[in-house]
C-alpha cells in the first residue's frame, strides 16, 4: 500500500513539473545545489558531487561495488571514464533488509547519476540475477553516462539468494521488482527535471537477465514511461511455460546423475555448449532452480531451501535433490497463479531490441528469447521488436576469459543495439532485421560488434 501511494505521488509530482515548470533552474555549480535535488518518495538519500561517476573513478569508494559486478563483463573490456556529475544514493520505504550496502540493511536501494554534460536522456535499469544496484555499473552505467545520459538503477526491492523470503504470498518478491522499477523511473524523471530544469526528452529501459525481464515487463505495462528498451537475455515467465522452472529441473537431474545429455538437448540446452556445463553445475543450475521454485512454489519442498538458501557458498550453490523430479506442469493451479502475477505477454508498447547468446546455458535461448519473440509477433507487436542472436554468446561475459576461442562477449553487441535503438526512436532509422550476429574468425570481439555485419538473416 505504501509503495502504491509512493508511485502515485511520484506521478503527480512529475505531472506538476510538466505543467508548472521545473523546480530548480539549470546552471550554476552542481556542488552548491546538490542538496536541492530531492528524490520523491525516498526515505533516505545522500548526494555526492564527484569528478568521475564511472567505475574507473569510483573503484575503491562507497559509490560502487566491484564485487557485485563480478563475472558480468570480460576482463579486457574498455570503458570510458572522466564523467563528472552528481550521484544520489538512497532507498525507498520498505520492510525487508536483504541489501546491506552502505550498512543500511534496507531494501529498495537505488543509485541515480546525473552527469554535468547532459544529453537530455535518462536510462533506467534493475539489477540482474539477485545482485544489487551497482551490478551493471561497468556493463551499462559507464557508457551511457559518457554519452550524456542520466542513469538510475534499483536493487529491485530484494536481493541475494534469500530474496524469496520477501513478501507473504508466492510471487511477492518478483512482483516487487516490477513495482520498484516503475517507482524509480517516476522518481528519476522528477530528479532529472529538478537537476537540469526540464524533464528528460527520452527515457530508455534496459537490463541484463532479470533486468532484461524488467525491460520486457515495463514496456508491456508502462509504455507511457519509456521511449524504448534493450533486453539483454531477459528471463521469461509464462503461466504455462516454458521458463526457468521447466528447463532447470533437467539440469539439476543431470547434476545428480539421473539425466543424460540428450535430456538436456530435449529441454532446450544447445548442442555445442557442453564445455560450459561443468561450471554451471557448480555455480548456477542448483541454486537458481531452488530459490525461484521456493519463490513460486514453496510447498513443493518446504525443507529445501527452507528459511534460507544457506550460510556458506557450498550450501547456497547446492541443489535440492527433490528438484531433479520437479514437474511444473503437474503442480497445483496455485503455482501457475503465482507465476501469472509476473508473467509476460509479448504486448510491448514501445520499440524493443532483444539480444541472446546461442550458448546461454542458464536461460537457454530456445526456451526463452525464441519464445518471447514469438509471443511479440503473435500479439501483433512484431514491428516494434528486433531479435539478435549472438553467436558464441553465453549468459555472463566473464566466461569469455576462460574460453576465448569458443565464446564472444555480448556487451559490445549490446552497446551496438543500444545505439541502434536510439537511432530507431530518435531518427526513424530502422535497425537490421532479426538475425544471428556471427562470431568473427579474428579481430576484436571484446569491444567491437557490428549488428549488420558477419550475420545471416534468420
Amino acid at each position: 500500500m505504501r509503495l502504491s501511494r509512493s508511485i502515485a505521488l511520484c506521478a503527480a509530482a512529475l505531472l506538476t513539473s510538466a505543467l508548472t515548470g521545473p523546480a530548480a533552474a539549470a546552471g550554476g555549480d552542481r556542488c552548491d545545489r546538490q542538496e536541492r535535488v530531492r528524490v520523491p518518495g525516498a526515505a533516505l538519500q545522500r548526494s555526492a558531487c564527484l569528478d568521475d561517476l564511472t567505475t574507473s573513478g569510483l573503484a575503491g569508494t562507497p559509490y560502487t561495488d566491484l564485487a557485485d559486478q563480478a563475472g558480468l563483463t570480460a576482463r579486457e573490456t574498455r570503458n570510458p571514464s572522466g564523467v563528472a556529475g552528481l550521484q544520489i544514493d538512497g532507498y525507498f520505504p520498505d520492510d525487508s533488509s536483504t541489501n546491506t550496502t552502505h550498512g543500511w540493511r534496507h531494501d529498495a536501494q537505488f543509485v541515480i547519476r546525473l552527469p554535468d554534460r547532459w544529453n537530455g536522456g535518462l536510462v533506467v535499469t534493475g539489477a540482474p540475477g539477485t545482485r544489487k544496484q551497482y551490478a551493471t555499473d561497468t556493463a551499462i552505467s559507464d557508457r551511457v553516462l559518457a554519452q550524456g545520459y542520466a542513469y538510475a538503477a534499483t536493487d529491485k526491492g530484494n536481493s541475494g539468494p534469500d530474496f524469496y523470503r520477501d513478501g507473504t504470498r508466492p510471487g511477492d518478491a518478483v512482483a516487487e521488482w516490477n513495482r520498484r522499477t516503475t517507482q524509480l523511473t517516476l522518481a528519476a524523471k522528477r530528479v532529472v527535471a529538478e537537476r537540469y530544469g526540464r524533464a528528460p526528452r527520452r527515457t530508455y529501459m534496459t537490463g541484463i537477465s532479470n533486468g532484461g525481464y524488467l525491460t520486457r515487463w515495463q514496456l508491456e505495462h508502462h509504455p507511457e514511461l519509456y521511449d524504448g528498451g534493450v533486453d539483454w537475455e531477459g528471463a521469461l515467465w509464462t503461466v504455462e511455460g516454458p521458463g526457468l522452472l521447466t528447463s532447470l529441473p533437467v539440469a539439476v537431474a543431470r547434476i545428480l546423475g539421473s539425466a543424460r545429455d540428450e535430456d538436456l538437448y530435449a529441454a532446450g540446452y544447445p548442442r555445442g555448449s557442453e564445455f560450459l556445463w561443468p561450471y554451471h553445475e557448480r555455480a548456477y543450475w542448483g541454486v537458481t532452480q531452488k530459490i525461484y521454485r521456493a519463490e513460486f512454489d514453496p510447498s513443493y519442498d518446504a525443507a529445501c531451501p527452507g528459511p534460507s538458501a544457506g550460510s556458506t557458498a557450498e550450501q547456497i550453490l547446492a541443489p535440492c535433490p527433490s528438484d531433479a523430479a520437479y514437474d511444473y506442469a503437474a503442480r497445483p493451479a496455485s503455482v501457475r497463479r503465482a507465476v501469472a502475477r509476473v508473467a509476460l505477454t509479448g504486448r510491448i508498447g514501445r520499440p524493443l531490441i532483444t539480444l541472446h547468446g546461442d550458448l546461454d546455458v542458464l536461460l537457454p535461448k530456445a526456451t526463452d528469447s525464441d519464445v518471447y519473440a514469438r509471443m511479440v509477433r503473435e500479439s501483433g507487436r512484431g514491428p516494434l521488436h528486433r531479435f539478435y542472436t549472438v553467436q558464441g554468446g553465453t549468459h555472463v561475459d566473464g566466461l569469455y576469459d576462460s574460453f576465448p576461442d569458443r565464446l564472444r562477449p555480448i556487451l559490445p553487441c549490446y552497446r551496438a543495439a543500444f545505439d541502434a535503438l536510439t537511432a530507431w526512436v530518435e531518427r526513424g532509422e530502422r535497425p537490421p532485421a532479426d538475425r544471428t550476429v556471427g562470431r568473427p574468425a579474428g579481430g576484436d570481439v571484446v569491444d567491437s560488434c557490428a549488428l549488420a555485419g558477419q550475420a545471416a538473416d534468420r
